[in-house]
């Protein structure tokens, strides 16, 4: 059955009789963190379309979340109503893990909303951590999923030092190549097709300002822009120019 919730589109799997750890022996050495999700009990499978909310601070966090495909964008949201960009994640990547830390029913800190349409891995809180208490391997997988969270947090932050909105967009743009880029012939395609208001959004600009530099990039024959995907020439030659 087939419901809608806050732009979801959610798909409800059959649960597995069996979560994963209910044997004495330790996971096969090939076993993903996506296969450990899949195979717990009350998982699920969501679509989630871009720009659209998977979940917003103070909303209880009692599941946590997987990225199959698309980009995910973590905030946070501040008094004066401000928002800031703390990670981009990619796929593969884990969040919503807030629950897991604490050991108790907590809130999100996060607003958690779709960079692009996204497709999700989501599994309740519980039974994440029985399967952890049952396997050590599983956790050994699930901290590895955190360090690579970790280090994107690490990177954007670093990317929102920038005071100077071009070389903060430099950055963000370096960022993207890194994480989403297709190496091709003209350069190192962005896998993501980008608005200027999402780029505004997520580096804490407005559309005009985003549209007046990206215009100035392209003028200097650093980038290209087709259908809201975006080729860098030359990364290292765009690093050094705005470093």
């Amino acid at each position: 059955m087939v419901t809608s919730y806050r732009g979801f589109t959610r798909f409800n799997q059959q649960r597995n009789s069996k979560m994963v750890g209910n044997s004495s022996s330790p996971l096969p050495p090939n076993k993903t963190l996506l296969d450990v999700i899949k195979s717990l009990e009350g998982v699920s499978t969501e679509t989630v379309d871009r720009s659209k909310t998977i979940f917003f601070p103070g909303d209880p966090a009692e599941r946590v979340y997987l990225i199959r495909r698309g980009a995910v964008r973590l905030s946070r949201v501040y008094e004066t109503g401000e928002e800031i960009t703390v990670a981009l994640l990619r796929e593969n990547s884990l969040f919503g893990v807030l629950s897991l830390l604490t050991g108790h029913r907590s809130d999100r800190f996060y607003h958690a909303v779709a960079f692009t349409r996204v497709e999700l891995v989501a599994a309740p809180a519980t039974s994440v951590r029985n399967a952890i208490e049952q396997d050590t391997s599983v956790g050994l997988l699930l901290l590895q999923g955190l360090s690579s969270r970790v280090l994107q947090t690490e990177t954007m932050i670093e990317t929102l030092t920038h005071r100077d909105m071009s070389s903060r967009l430099v950055s963000f743009l370096l960022v993207l190549c890194r994480d989403f880029g297709v190496p091709g012939e003209k350069g190192v395609t962005i896998d993501l097709r980008l608005s200027h208001q999402a780029i505004a959004e997520a580096i804490g600009s407005t559309r005009v300002t985003i549209t007046r530099l990206l215009g100035e990039l392209k003028s200097s024959s650093l980038l290209a822009i087709d259908r809201k995907k975006i080729t860098i020439f030359d990364p290292i030659a765009l690093a050094k120019r705005f470093n």
